[in-house]
């Protein structure tokens, strides 16, 4: 199992069975505890039909010292603080997936036309007071431009036809 996977599963594990929140092991990959990045930990529910979001919560810039401890944070969070979701429970664990996505540093949008692509970029839409709205790159059924934009627009609360707005733009290096 990759390493970013097997973490976030550990901690979402360990919180959700004894409530406590892991500490990185030391053996992990140099960078995940020298790097910092932004993380966003996707948790799906395995089903018969196919795999279902059961929770899906990061952040775009990094808020911990290292990338271990954001992935630990955010799949914990992921498991348990999706407003859009019930709390994982012990009994749903072993029927779970992970998808870690490590995000680069939000690049300002200068041409969207040009510069934007939903299979490969993520994009935030940011308001002066502070709204924001993100989509990770390669969602399915997610194609133009114009749908990850009004999706962002969405989550954010940010009205496109009266609020000023900057678009950023990001890639990510995705596990799962």
């Amino acid at each position: 199992m990759d390493a970013y996977i097997n973490l976030a599963k550990s901690a979402l594990e360990q919180y959700v069975k004894n409530r406590k929140i892991l500490n990185p092991p030391a053996n992990l990959e140099s960078q995940m505890l020298k790097r910092k990045a932004g993380v966003f930990v996707t948790i799906f529910n395995k089903h018969l039909s196919g795999e279902q979001l059961r929770g899906c919560i990061g952040t775009f810039l990094s808020t911990q010292e290292n990338i271990a401890k954001e992935i630990i944070e955010n799949a914990i969070a992921a498991g348990t603080r999706d407003y859009r979701f019930a709390p994982i429970r012990k009994q749903e664990l072993s029927q779970l997936s992970y998808e870690v996505s490590i995000l680069s540093e939000p690049v300002l949008v200068q041409n969207p036309e040009t510069e934007l692509d939903p299979k490969k970029f993520g994009l935030i839409v940011r308001t002066n007071d502070g709204r924001s709205g993100l989509l990770l790159p390669d969602i399915e059924g997610v194609n133009m431009v114009k749908e990850q934009f009004s999706i962002c627009c969405r989550k954010g609360g940010i009205k496109p036809n009266s609020d000023s707005f900057t678009l950023y733009k990001f890639s990510v290096e995705k596990h799962s």
